[in-house]
């Protein structure tokens, strides 16, 4: 059964600029630079007639490209045992009414809401008992960090496979957003 997830890839530039800072934290399980993306809506293991579903009714999802930067770092969950370090970005209503309208199409098919607040993000790395002295270190050392402006004019249906060495992600389908002309 495939295992999916909907997402917006980044730029080369912006993943080489993110690459560069991947380490220096203990514990941290870094994410392949040409695997950053920014998640819209996990959807997790589906049949292969819900697969098909999925493909053809996010085609309905409609929208304008719009612009976005990389912005800052931060880590999940919050006031706990760090567990996920990320690269956010500047506050967007167009990456937020994206993924609702993601998140709207894939109700309308049965899946069950998402029960976790979207927060867009991009995961840098997954920690295994990374001290958070060390992680709000990274963080103080990188505060300034944002990457150039860069438009979003697409996004992606992905399949995932988990494997010993990481997640290998295959686009299985891309949905493109709208170029207005000025």
């Amino acid at each position: 059964m495939p295992r999916l997830f909907v997402a917006m890839d980044l730029p080369q530039a912006v993943m080489a600029e993110l690459a560069v800072f991947c380490c220096g934290v203990p514990g941290a399980r870094w994410v392949a630079s040409e695997q950053l993306h920014l998640t819209l809506r996990f959807v997790g293991e589906v049949d292969g007639g819900l697969f098909r579903e999925i493909r053809e009714a996010l085609n309905a999802v409609d929208g304008g490209a719009f612009d976005l930067r990389v912005k800052g770092f931060g880590y999940f969950p919050p006031r706990k045992e760090p567990r996920v370090l990320w690269a956010g970005v500047e506050p967007s209503d167009e990456v937020t009414v994206l993924r609702n309208r993601v998140e709207k199409t894939l109700i309308r098919l049965g899946l069950e809401p998402e029960p976790r607040k979207f927060s867009p993000h991009i995961t840098l790395a997954r920690l295994d008992g990374t001290p958070v002295s060390k992680v709000t270190q990274f963080l103080a050392g990188n505060s300034l960090y944002a990457s150039p402006t860069f438009t979003v004019s697409e996004f992606h249906l992905y399949s995932s496979v988990l494997t010993p060495k990481g997640a290998i992600h295959t686009i299985e389908a891309s949905y493109p957003l709208e170029m207005v002309a000025l």
